[in-house]
C-alpha cells in the first residue's frame, strides 16, 4: 500500500457519517504511535489544573498503580470505539467508565477540559511531529468521536467541531493553569511510569526529552523548569527526523492494525479488568437516553493483544 493511499480514501469519506472508521484508521494505521504520544501529553496537561490533580493525588492511583491507571485510560477509550460507539459493547464500555467517575463529584467544566485534551492533544502532536498533518476529514473525525464520547458520559455543552474543542481547551488552561504541589506529585508519578518503558540506563535522559517537548505554561504549572534550549532543539529534530523516515515507508497493510498493548494485561483484558477494584461494586446506570437494561450490565467481551508487550512509545 502506498504511503498516501489511505489518506486518499479518507478524503473521499464524509466525516459526519464515517467518523468512527476514520478514527480507527488514524489510531490503528496512519498514526498509532503518534496518537499515543499525543494522548500521553494530554494526561500531563490535566495535571496542570490544581482541582484535577488534587483529586488524582488523593486517590493515590498514580503512585500505587500508575501503569494500570495509564493502561486503563487508553483501553477504555479503545473499547468504546472498537466495535462502534453505539454497539452493545461500546455502550457497555461507556457505562463502565461512568460508574468509575460516578464516585467523584467532578465539575462539568473539568470533564469538558479533560475530554478536550483527548481531541486537541493528539491533533497538535501529529501536526507537529507526525509524518504528515491531519487532513480536514481526520480532524473533524477526532472532534466527532470526542463529541459522541462526551454525550455518552452525560457531559453537557460538548463542542461539535474541532475549532470549538480547541477554543475550550485553550480558554480553560489560561484560566485554570496554576502551580500546586499536587500537580508535581501526580506528574512526577506519571513520568516515572513513562520512563519505566525504557531500560534503566536511559530513563533519566528519556524523562528530560519528555519534558523538552512540553510548553512553558504547562511546565510552570507542573513545577518543572524548562529544559535547556539545545536539548529542546535536539528533541524536536529527532522527532522530525523520525517523521521523515516514516514518510518513506509504505502504508500499514489493512491486515496488520496496531492495537493497544498494555503492560498491565499481558494476556489480554476484559472490561471488568479496567478501572479501580471498587468500581465493580457500583451498579452501572443507563446512558443518557437509554432505558435500564434487563441485567446489571452488558457482559464484557474479552480483548487480547496480538503481542504480550505494550507498544513502545
Amino acid at each position: 500500500m502506498g504511503r498516501y493511499s489511505r489518506l486518499h480514501r479518507i478524503q473521499q469519506l464524509d466525516p459526519q457519517r464515517d467518523f468512527e472508521q476514520i478514527y480507527r484508521w488514524i489510531t490503528h494505521y496512519e498514526f498509532p504511535r503518534d496518537y499515543l504520544h499525543g494522548t500521553s501529553t494530554a494526561f500531563l496537561r490535566d495535571f496542570g489544573v490544581p482541582r484535577i490533580s488534587r483529586l488524582l493525588d488523593r486517590t493515590q492511583e498514580f503512585e500505587r498503580a500508575g501503569q494500570k491507571r495509564y493502561d486503563d485510560t487508553v483501553l477504555i477509550t479503545y473499547e468504546m470505539v472498537r466495535e462502534g460507539m453505539d454497539s452493545e459493547h461500546g455502550r457497555a464500555a461507556a457505562r463502565h467508565l461512568n460508574r468509575i467517575h460516578g464516585r467523584y463529584r467532578i465539575p462539568n467544566e473539568d470533564f469538558l477540559y479533560v475530554l478536550a485534551t483527548t481531541v486537541v492533544g493528539p491533533k497538535r502532536w501529529i501536526d507537529r511531529f507526525g509524518w504528515r498533518r491531519l487532513s480536514a476529514q481526520e480532524t473533524e473525525s477526532l472532534a466527532l468521536v470526542g463529541r459522541r464520547m462526551g454525550e455518552m458520559m452525560g457531559i453537557s455543552g460538548v463542542p461539535d467541531t474541532y475549532a470549538a474543542f480547541e477554543r475550550l481547551h485553550d480558554d480553560y488552561e489560561r484560566e485554570m493553569f496554576a502551580y500546586d504541589p499536587a500537580n508535581r506529585r501526580v506528574a512526577a508519578a506519571t513520568l516515572r511510569v513513562m520512563a519505566s518503558w525504557y531500560p534503566a540506563a536511559v530513563r533519566r535522559p528519556v524523562t528530560r526529552i519528555l519534558l523538552a517537548v512540553l510548553d512553558e505554561p504547562l511546565l510552570e504549572a507542573l513545577g518543572f523548569r524548562p529544559q535547556p534550549h539545545p536539548l529542546r532543539a535536539a528533541a524536536h529534530r529527532a522527532f522530525r527526523t523520525r517523521a521523515a523516515l516514516i514518510r518513506l515507508l509504505p502504508g500499514r497493510p489493512e491486515r496488520f492494525p496496531r492495537r493497544p498493548r498494555a503492560r498491565t494485561y499481558p494476556f489480554g483484558w476484559t472490561l471488568d479488568d479496567l478501572g479501580p477494584h471498587w468500581a465493580h461494586s457500583r451498579p452501572p446506570t443507563p446512558l443518557p437516553g437509554e432505558t435500564p437494561p434487563e441485567g446489571d450490565s452488558v457482559p464484557a467481551r474479552p480483548s487480547a493483544p496480538r503481542h504480550p508487550r505494550q507498544e513502545s512509545q
